[in-house]
């Protein structure tokens, strides 16, 4: 299995000298499980990893997304396989908005929004809508559960078993005052666990970087620690870092965090782990 991420930004793209280090796209990770491509949120990173995928069509993809929200879709309208016939991408989302994944993704290519609709675009797209606990199974050597996160209007996490390894995308998620028992379950003795460690402890109750953020559904770093520890997960990636964070911030998020969990890094566009 390996990893790569392609975005790590969290709500709005962050591009210039103050983030060039972490990246500054939005979300979307890329995971390859032998032969198979699978592929976390369409962030802005989706489009640097469609212009990477360019090399390998016809191809077939499949594309999870976390949840609906811009930072997570916008990516999808440049993602270059998408436009090309011959290729097939399976598209999975959670049933838990107001509009199926579809409608959601035609929708911010409507006019007057944008200039192609979805419907002009030349692969074969698929459509499903995901319950809590549906398992994908993807060629007999791939399984994606998933669990609901908290986050406004929801949030999917999942977890990609293949081969004995696994990894778990967490992303959009704000901590309780005990360790999330859905996420501890769908975590448990995971090789890798990226997940959403947008603020500071100071930064969410509002010690810094303005007022409190209790109820935005994110996160810190001191509880992807504490939900790594509980689920014996052998690796940390803290993702969706703050707009407001520069590379020097995220450095040292990271350093922090490595005081209580060793084996922890800060997730950066280009980074690959192989498992």
């Amino acid at each position: 299995m390996k990893i790569t991420l392609w975005g790590v930004r969290g709500s709005i793209p962050t591009p210039g000298p103050d983030t060039v280090e972490f990246g500054g796209n939005t979300s979307c990770i890329e995971v390859r499980c032998g032969q198979h491509l699978l592929i976390f949120d369409g962030g802005t990173g989706l489009r640097l990893l469609g212009q990477r995928l360019a090399r390998e069509m016809p191809l077939e993809a499949y594309l999870f997304f976390s949840h609906v929200h811009w930072d997570h879709i916008q990516g999808f309208p440049f993602f270059l396989p998408a436009f090309v016939p011959g290729n097939v991408i399976h598209l999975f989302g959670g049933s838990n908005v107001s509009h199926t994944l579809e409608e959601t993704l035609a929708g911010q290519m409507d006019y007057p929004s944008f200039p192609v609709h979805l419907s002009e675009m030349g692969a074969t797209m698929t459509f499903r809508d995901l319950r809590e606990g549906e398992v994908v199974d993807i060629g007999g050597e791939v399984r994606v559960s998933n669990t609901r996160g908290n986050h406004p209007n929801g949030v999917y996490a999942y977890r990609v078993d293949s081969h004995g390894k696994s990894v778990v995308y967490a992303t959009d998620t704000e901590h309780y005052s005990i360790v999330d028992p859905r996420l501890l379950r769908l975590c448990q003795g995971a090789d890798l666990l990226i997940y959403d460690a947008m603020y500071t402890p100071e930064e969410y109750a509002g010690q810094a970087g303005g007022g409190p953020k209790t109820g935005w559904g994110h996160s810190t770093f001191p509880e992807a620690a504490r939900l790594a520890q509980a689920a014996g997960v052998r690796r940390l990636v803290l993702h969706h870092h703050d707009p407001m964070q520069s590379d020097d911030a995220v450095r040292e998020k990271e350093r922090r965090c490595r005081e209580l969990f060793p084996e922890t890094i800060a997730g950066r566009e280009g980074l690959t782990i192989e498992l």
